[in-house]
């Protein structure tokens, strides 16, 4: 049974703590760099990332976040987590800085405000059964990837039609979407199925 994180900085941290749960892992709660040390897997949630990102600096959490991606522990960024894992940011609405780790180029709030959150049905490579229910709440997209990561959703129809909103590089896995809200547990368990062959 992997240790598996939730950084618990902002945002819905309890939905993934009981996704994460659900799919047999033991989740805990991260907010200090000796709890970072301890996990088999981390998730970064939805929320602010431009909190996130204030809070993990206060918490001297970056540069240790960084080391532990660079050393190969998985991660699942959802929504502002996979703000926070893209290497390049695009647009006007600018971070500081991220964490990295996944080459790709996101744009923040890309799909608009909060009047604008939506949901829809995506295949997602390696996610088996019936389409993924994916909600979308001023949601990121990406840009483009490069050739390290690899595109594994795309928004399937309407006025966003082809936009990337999956990508996997390795063990580290982001969509744009917060699949911890539809009790729909198979992202969870695609990741947590990582965590376990990377601990393997």
């Amino acid at each position: 049974m992997p240790t598996v994180g939730v950084l618990a900085l902002q945002g819905d941290v309890r939905e993934h703590l009981r996704a994460l749960e659900a799919c047999g892992a033991d989740a805990v709660a991260v907010r200090r760099p000796e709890e970072l040390a301890k996990v088999d897997g981390l998730v970064l949630p939805g929320g602010e990332s431009t909190t996130i990102v204030k809070l993990a600096r206060i918490f001297e959490l970056l540069d240790p976040l960084r080391e532990r991606i660079g050393e190969g522990l998985p991660v699942y960024g959802s929504c502002a987590g996979m703000i926070l894992l893209a290497d390049r940011l695009a647009g006007p609405e600018q971070l500081d800085e991220t964490i990295g780790g996944i080459d790709m180029t996101v744009r923040r709030n890309a799909f608009g405000r909060q009047v604008d959150s939506f949901e829809e049905d995506l295949d997602i490579d390696g996610v088996p059964g019936e389409p993924v229910r994916a909600v979308f709440i001023r949601a990121p997209w990406v840009q483009d990837v490069g050739p390290a990561a690899t595109a594994i959703g795309r928004v399937a129809a309407g006025a966003h039609v082809g936009r990337i909103v999956a990508v996997r590089q390795g063990g580290l896995l982001a969509t744009s979407f917060h699949p911890e809200l539809t009790g729909d547990g198979r992202i969870h368990a695609y990741f947590c199925d990582m965590v376990r062959t990377a601990s393997a």
